[in-house]
């Protein structure tokens, strides 16, 4: 690593608070990766999903089928075909005759199973959000400094190219001064 950039870090070091119990562990590795020139990203997703139990899994099935299309049009037809067979074709000797009563008590122990089932999904998926929120923090900060180092090597490079340019301007304005005197 130059020097300058090493200063440079440890001028970001302190302005981020690091040594002096402001910084947090996340920063502290940012850093780290920023020094050490290591990537940062990665795929938050495969993390959880390594860390996922069964119930969680479970959870997550029965969300995504309970709110799909396919759920709500095979619920459509069998709740038709509940009030068809128990008005029309059974109409003597209905298992469940009109208003149904059979019928809601089997929703509502339906919803009282399903709702908790799509509530676990929906904290995993908002605990998936953080983490995949927090992820997308440390690349954003990463890049940031990233794009601040090379804003560094770039000033550093330009004023060494100006330092070089303004010894050769100060070299030729000798040999100027040279050729510019009277030959005796």
């Amino acid at each position: 690593m130059k020097p300058y950039m090493h200063d440079w870090l440890k001028n970001l070091e302190h302005a981020m608070g690091v040594g002096t119990g402001k910084a947090s562990d996340r920063t502290i590795g940012i850093l780290r990766h920023l020094a050490e020139r290591t990537v940062i990203s990665r795929d938050v997703r495969h993390e959880l999903k390594a860390k996922e139990t069964t119930g969680e899994w479970l959870a997550d099935k029965v969300a995504e089928f309970g709110g799909s299309w396919t759920f709500i049009s095979m619920f459509a037809v069998f709740l038709v075909f509940w009030a068809l067979l128990n008005t029309i074709v059974l109409a003597t000797g209905a298992l469940d005759p009109y208003p149904f009563i059979f019928l809601n008590l089997l929703l509502s122990m339906l919803a009282a199973i399903q709702a908790p089932i799509i509530m676990m999904s929906q904290n995993r998926q908002s605990t998936k959000d953080r983490a995949a929120a927090q992820h997308d923090y440390e690349v954003n900060l990463k890049a940031e400094l990233e794009i601040m180092a090379l804003h560094e090597k770039l000033d550093q490079m330009r004023a060494e190219h100006l330092t070089q340019l303004l010894a050769r301007q100060e070299e030729q304005m000798k040999m100027l001064a040279e050729l510019a005197k009277p030959k005796a």
